[in-house]
């Protein structure tokens, strides 16, 4: 076996391992809602790493590949934004053993998203993302499971090679340096506190994925140290543009926002606020009513 048929051999592995009851229900909610076109459904995340009893009321992460956005959506509209800047998000509910299960989750085609992990690609989020452990909990056939396991190959030799140039040092120190340089050219909080918690919680894992990488990557050329760096202060603008414009983008395609929103605030506070129809259908015309019961039942100062 060549040490690419490995990678993508460890990362298949990786993906085939099991996940909680709650998330394979979740996940089927998920499929359920695009039918025609899923193709495969991966969880990620923080909740990846948490334990079981806690999931039913964590908000969990999921992608869903399909194979084309028009059997995907009713709405034309729907599947132009999500070709045009994928992915589109979603917030879903689902009931499970009598309690309430929460996602969000983003749609993507499987071709956008393999295309979205190679080296020339200046935008962080999805080689970042799925440069890290995920789970898949459900694939169509063989062949995508196996498309999606080089995709998740792809992405770790991406997220590893745009920062071999600019780190001398270690696994662990590499991994650390990559996920932030990725949380610097995203609109995240996070920072090298994350980056070294979130290595050191797997840290086993990061090494062995970088001693095969580093074999793989030692076989072609890498930029130099200048232009790796001039390239990262290229990402940044380019995904932070792209980030404010999903963000923009989401205000619109973004179905269940309002309840998400709720959600959330009566996780942090203790609030519950009852909405109508009516306000789930606009929740932008919505919004300055309701920020301002929430204001008065105290759930922001």
């Amino acid at each position: 076996m060549d040490t690419r048929a490995e990678l993508t051999d460890l990362i298949a592995q990786e993906l085939a391992q099991p996940v909680a009851s709650v998330v394979h229900a979740m996940a089927e909610a998920v499929r359920a809602r695009h039918p025609q076109a899923a193709l495969a459904v991966l969880f990620y995340g923080s909740c990846l790493r948490r334990p079981e009893s806690l999931l039913a009321d964590s908000l969990l992460d999921f992608y869903l590949l399909v194979d084309d956005y028009r059997s995907a959506y009713r709405s034309a509209l729907t599947g132009f934004a999500n070709r045009v800047l994928p992915p589109n998000v979603f917030y879903l509910e689902a009931p499970h053993g009598g309690a309430t299960l929460r996602c969000k989750y983003a749609v993507i085609s499987l071709a956008q998203f393999q295309a979205g992990m190679a080296r020339a690609t200046d935008n962080v989020s999805l080689w970042a993302r799925f440069s890290q452990q995920s789970r898949l909990v459900w694939a169509r056939d063989s062949g995508i499971a196996q498309a999606v396991a080089g995709a998740c190959a792809e992405a770790t030799l991406t997220m590893l090679g745009n920062v071999l140039p600019l780190v001398q040092d270690g696994a662990e120190v590499l991994w650390q340096r990559a996920f932030e340089e990725t949380y610097r050219a995203e609109l995240r909080s996070e920072g090298s506190a994350r980056a070294i918690e979130l290595v050191k919680a797997d840290a086993e894992r990061y090494r062995r994925v970088a001693a095969l990488a580093r074999r793989i990557l030692g076989e072609g050329t890498l930029a130099s140290a200048e232009a790796c760096a001039a390239a990262w202060r290229r990402r940044r603008r380019t995904s932070k543009l792209l980030n404010l414009a999903r963000l923009v983008k989401a205000t619109f395609t973004f179905d269940g926002a309002l309840d998400y929103v709720l959600w959330k605030v009566k996780r942090h506070s203790g609030v519950v606020l009852p909405v109508t129809d009516w306000q789930r259908r606009h929740p932008l015309l919505s919004a300055p009513v309701l920020a301002w019961r929430l204001y008065r039942l105290g759930a922001f100062r």
